[in-house]
């Protein structure tokens, strides 16, 4: 690194050498400042890439065995994932959420007209052209083809055909959103135009 003493114009009015003396000792008047000189090879930008950086990791067996982490404060305190309990509750309520999906998938079939009812939206009526379990989310789904384009493929996720409609008109929507019924197409008035 090289220190420069300059006048405010940028002419160069003396070169200090850092073992010189202390930057006091230099005559720093107004108008006049230091510039510096990096000539360590370092380049803009280079310590902001944190990509470049050497990672330390730990193997999990190693870490298991501190007592001074996070993981052995929550296990020490039966919190999150080490909760036993809580664990039961979940998967005691995943079982029961399961159950009931698949008993209100029992009486629904393909061709059954239908309205999905998602909260914040408004209800939309459709045929049901998919129902059971898919690739894509664990579960029981049902899929619609709706009466207008309001859903978001056209029958297929993932590179997998579930059922066919036209692009916007199928969306898979889980069974407590959907109600099996007579609910005949909605007439908007537009054949008459």
């Amino acid at each position: 690194m090289e220190l420069e003493l300059r006048a405010a114009g940028g002419e160069l009015l003396a070169r200090l050498e850092p073992d010189d003396a202390l930057l006091g000792a230099f005559p720093v008047s107004d108008g006049c400042g230091l510039h510096v000189i990096d000539r360590s090879g370092g380049r803009m930008g280079q310590f902001e890439d944190v990509s470049q950086v050497p990672k330390y990791e730990m193997a999990d067996s190693d870490y298991d065995k501190r007592t001074d982490s996070v993981r052995s404060f929550l296990r020490r305190r039966r919190w999150g994932r080490f909760d036993a309990e809580a664990e039961r509750q979940r998967e005691a309520e995943e079982e029961r959420r399961r159950a009931e999906e698949a008993e209100l998938t029992a009486a629904m079939s393909p061709g059954c007209r239908c309205v999905v009812s998602i909260p914040g939206q408004p209800r939309h009526r459709g045929t049901i052209a998919y129902v059971g379990l898919t690739d894509f989310k664990p579960g029981h789904w049902v899929g619609v083809r709706y009466d207008e384009p309001v859903g978001k493929h056209d029958g297929s996720v993932g590179g997998r055909r579930y059922f066919e409609c036209p692009q916007r008109y199928g969306a898979f929507v889980r069974p407590q959103r959907v109600t099996v019924g007579d609910f005949p197409p909605e007439d908007d008035g537009l054949d008459e135009l």
